[in-house]
């Protein structure tokens, strides 16, 4: 993994990790699908003029560019957040985690059905699961609340749309910048996602106080108009079942997040899972830590992270 492959997951973990707070504050106060909305909104605003600012070709020029957003649009944002945001009202945050690390997990399945160059070893396979395993340590979810229950299947289906997302992503392979493909992506969900608010008779809040405002801007930008060009770029660069191992790490996050803005307790069992998170994505990045550790010092860093396409990306 190169040293921008690595900024990458780092960005995204950390970015989706943190949001969580944001949408637990946001939702007391937002319907669930009306807050997905917001974030989606405030996005595509920032992406887009980001894109027109930075690229002459900031608009698709091509059918993969036009499929592209397609499939990142419909799949990776508007599917995953409606029934991640709806799915969340409903189950507890520790149990959903559990479910949301299915995509890892998931993604293989599809990339052996569309990709050619990617395939999974029975190695890989072991981290996979090993990683979901320290996700279990780290939530420690109550198997009582995990039978039965609708936003458990909700969440379930969002891990599935994404990985599903980022398997055709990789498959297409759209030329366009990622920063442009993201925002054209979130200008296409967000109509649609502000139509399934409608539809559910959604309204938006009385008042806009600090703490709602505060939710929606942190989740709109650092949450998505960061996380998701990240998450993008870190596909191109080491493939849709790598890039979703930050599905693992986000739990990591969201508890030491926790601990340092929320004051709350990290369990000695939580300490464990972290180690077992770390060792399922070093089974599965085997290849690509021996081979960091013996070029580490000799690269430059990379100052754009993520400002690349699906094309020809060195890792």
């Amino acid at each position: 993994m190169s040293r921008r492959a690595a900024l990458c997951f780092a960005l995204t973990a950390f970015c989706f990790g943190t949001s969580f707070v944001g949408i637990e504050a946001g939702l007391v106060s937002l319907p669930p699908v009306l807050f997905a909305a917001f974030r989606v909104d405030v996005a595509a605003v920032v992406l887009l003029a980001y894109a027109w600012y930075r690229y002459d070709a900031w608009r698709p020029r091509s059918r993969a560019d036009v499929l592209g957003v397609v499939a990142s649009g419909l799949l990776v944002v508007v599917a995953n957040n409606v029934l991640l945001f709806v799915g969340q009202t409903t189950t507890s945050g520790n149990a959903g985690a559990v479910v949301y690390g299915l995509m890892p997990v998931v993604a293989p399945a599809f990339a052996v059905f569309l990709l050619r160059d990617e395939r999974v070893s029975l190695a890989d396979a072991a981290g996979l699961l090993l990683g979901l395993t320290g996700v279990v340590v780290i939530v420690q979810p109550d198997p009582a609340n995990l039978v039965g229950s609708a936003g458990q299947g909700l969440v379930a289906c969002a891990a599935v749309c994404v990985a599903l997302g980022s398997v055709l992503l990789r498959r297409i392979s759209p030329t366009m910048p990622t920063l442009a493909l993201t925002g054209w992506s979130m200008a296409l969900a967000a109509p649609v996602v502000h139509g399934v608010s409608l539809g559910l008779n959604e309204s938006a809040p009385v008042a806009w106080t600090p703490d709602v405002l505060g939710a929606v801007l942190y989740v709109g930008l650092v949450g998505t108009a960061v996380a998701y060009p990240a998450y993008y770029a870190l596909i191109g660069a080491v493939g849709p079942v790598r890039a979703n191992l930050t599905a693992y790490a986000m739990p990591v996050v969201a508890a030491l997040t926790g601990w340092a803005v929320l004051g709350e307790t990290v369990a000695p069992e939580t300490g464990v899972g972290f180690v077992v998170v770390f060792a399922g994505f070093a089974v599965v990045q085997r290849r690509a830590l021996v081979e960091g550790l013996r070029d580490w010092l000799g690269r430059d860093v990379e100052v754009s992270a993520f400002e690349g396409s699906f094309e020809a990306v060195d890792d």
